[in-house]
């Protein structure tokens, strides 16, 4: 890493996702030939035990309980926000008014209202901003994603992407802030898992252009330390797509998001079939990725191990299997890399306008349910 380019990273947020990119630092010698080093210098977080977790991170110096201290601090490059979605819009207009470059946790904002008053004050700033979506960074994604844009699909004709996880099944599971609209955000799942899902189509400029919702709250009530509390979020949600395609018609998208899904752990999927071939992916079957084609009259799908290759290379041998880790790695490979000018034609972090496309569909999502009819975006 002689000579690389330090970035002093800020994290507002030390929960989960803070913790995992203080270990994503301690793996960047993985990376070959990454133009800089990023080292976390500094976390702001209300609750003491996790501002103390950073602790044992040797590179941190500044723990505080007050964002602003972040914001404000010139020795910081870098922040990572990731905050509940009612926090969204009050600490990423701060960053944007600043200047300060940032990666913000997805969905971008509580409601559209919020996203769009963000996205237009990173375009009036000098920041340079992406959005987090790690899971199409997965090697067979990526090859999945590469074949589709190529236009080797052909005429399109369905296309499906979709996160499902288990972490709700249990209803006894005590509420805590994704549960409840007032931070969560009327959405629901969609702010949680939805840019995750909406990341590959909208990159491959697979906009839809009317929206038809089926969302499920389904656990109505979870304990609290004050007993039972309303839990008003929409457990599941699945949606039904018009989107306009290159042959003068239109193909239909679907978008699963599920907090509630009995049989899935955590799984993340995308699958796009064309008349001329086909492709998906999912994260239940990591090391592999399949392809649809067309031989001598005959349908075939075809099992491929795509290798321990992804966006950027590493020195990991290629026989060696891709994880999680890996994706939060190479997502934060991309963002770095982007904002050094050095990211090329390799698949990049999700973007801010991405964000708020994605946005309008939910927004139309809740009004299509509302309605029980399709919406127009």
């Amino acid at each position: 890493m002689t000579g690389m380019e330090t970035v002093r990273i800020g994290i507002i947020g030390g929960g989960l996702m803070g913790r995992e990119l203080a270990a994503v630092c301690g793996r960047w010698l993985h990376l070959v030939d990454h133009p800089v080093k990023p080292e976390v210098v500094a976390v702001a977080d209300l609750n003491e035990g996790a501002r103390n977790w950073f602790n044992q991170v040797s590179t941190v110096t500044t723990l505080t309980s007050n964002w602003h201290d972040l914001i404000d601090d010139p020795n910081i490059d870098v922040l990572y926000i990731a905050v509940p979605h009612n926090l969204h819009e009050e600490i990423y207009l701060a960053a944007a008014a600043a200047g300060k470059d940032f990666l913000g946790e997805k969905p971008f904002g509580i409601d559209l209202a919020a996203a769009a008053a963000i996205v237009e004050a990173i375009e009036r700033s000098s920041a340079f901003v992406r959005v987090s979506s790690e899971l199409p960074f997965y090697p067979g994604a990526q090859r999945c994603f590469e074949i589709a844009q190529s236009g080797a699909l052909g005429e399109l004709v369905d296309v499906r992407s979709g996160f499902s996880h288990s972490s709700d099944l249990d209803r006894n599971k005590a509420i805590n802030w994704k549960r409840q609209q007032a931070t969560c955000g009327e959405i629901g799942v969609m702010g949680d898992l939805g840019m995750h899902v909406a990341h590959v189509p909208l990159r491959l400029g697979w906009v839809p252009s009317d929206v038809y919702a089926l969302l499920d709250n389904i656990v109505t009530e979870r304990p609290s330390p004050n007993g039972p509390a309303n839990c008003d979020t929409w457990d599941n949600a699945l949606l039904a797509m018009r989107t306009p395609g290159g042959a003068g018609r239109d193909f239909t998208m679907l978008w699963e998001t599920r907090r509630i899904a009995p049989g899935q752990m955590n799984t993340w999927y995308f699958e796009a079939l064309g008349m001329d071939a086909g492709v998906r992916f999912s994260t239940r079957t990591p090391a592999t990725y399949q392809q649809f084609a067309l031989r001598g009259g005959k349908q075939i799908w075809e099992e491929i191990q795509p290798g321990n290759i992804s966006a950027w290379p590493v020195i990991s041998a290629g026989i060696f299997e891709f994880g999680f880790a890996d994706a939060l790695l190479q997502m934060w490979a991309a963002y770095l890399a982007e904002r050094a000018g050095a990211l090329g034609d390799r698949f990049g972090t999700a973007t801010p306008q991405e964000a708020l496309a994605a946005h309008r569909v939910f927004d139309a999502a809740l009004r299509s349910a509302q309605s029980r009819t399709a919406i127009a975006l």
